[in-house]
């Protein structure tokens, strides 16, 4: 089952003028599960040039990448799978074409989007945004912890081992009630890209995170 404690969300519009190889290699270091590649003003040939630099660092740590949206550039960096939104390509497609070993997450803001989900195509579920956020142009109202609850209760009621992270507007200061409300983990873009030292930031998230598991 996929670890979703820590998910690092990693783009050249929040990388705090890092090489994301770079950014993605002290976010790892300091903790992070899973590192997802999200780049939607890039050329194409940018994000394949960024998700390979990315794959080489993460040879060997046992941390997958996703590529967010981008199917092609999964299949051209070898990437492990994609994350896909409501509006972006159905995620039992992206599941024909990457095949059964590859990591298909899916983002969630409803309840009514959670009873519909495909859960036999995907791997796990991004919830949110429960927050407000600055780093992506979101148009709907932040769900908070209280809607983040009610969205893990509906995927759980049909699949009780279901993974989920939070995501959106998520610091070290707010994460464990995501996690009390019923997360597997967090997905983190900001509040460890944009800080002066994203390995310590990623370790004591990690810490959140995981003294929150322990207490739930």
């Amino acid at each position: 089952m996929i670890d979703l404690r820590l998910n690092a969300i990693v783009g050249p519009e929040r990388a705090n003028g890092r090489p994301l190889a770079e950014l993605t290699r002290l976010v790892v270091k300091g903790g992070a599960t899973l590192i997802q590649l999200r780049d939607k003003l890039g050329s194409t040939r940018r994000m394949i040039e960024e998700a390979r630099a990315i794959k080489a660092v993460l040879a060997g740590t046992g941390v997958p990448l996703v590529i967010n949206d981008r199917l092609d550039v999964a299949l051209v960096a070898q990437a492990d799978g994609v994350h896909v939104g409501q509006d972006d390509m159905h995620a039992e497609d992206a599941r024909a074409l990457l095949g059964p070993q590859a990591i298909i997450g899916l983002s969630i803001k409803s309840v009514a989007q959670a009873n519909a989900a495909p859960l036999d195509a995907i791997d796990y579920a991004g919830i949110g945004g429960v927050y407000a956020t600055t780093s992506k142009d979101n148009p709907d109202p932040p769900i908070g912890v209280a809607g983040l609850r009610d969205v893990v209760a509906a995927l759980r009621a049909r699949r009780p081992d279901f993974p989920v992270c939070g995501i959106a507007g998520i610091d070290a200061t707010n994460a464990a009630a995501l996690i009390a409300a019923g997360a597997d983990g967090v997905a983190v873009i900001s509040a460890l890209s944009m800080r002066d030292d994203p390995e310590a930031a990623a370790r004591e998230m990690r810490s959140v995170v995981d003294r929150a598991l322990v207490e739930r």
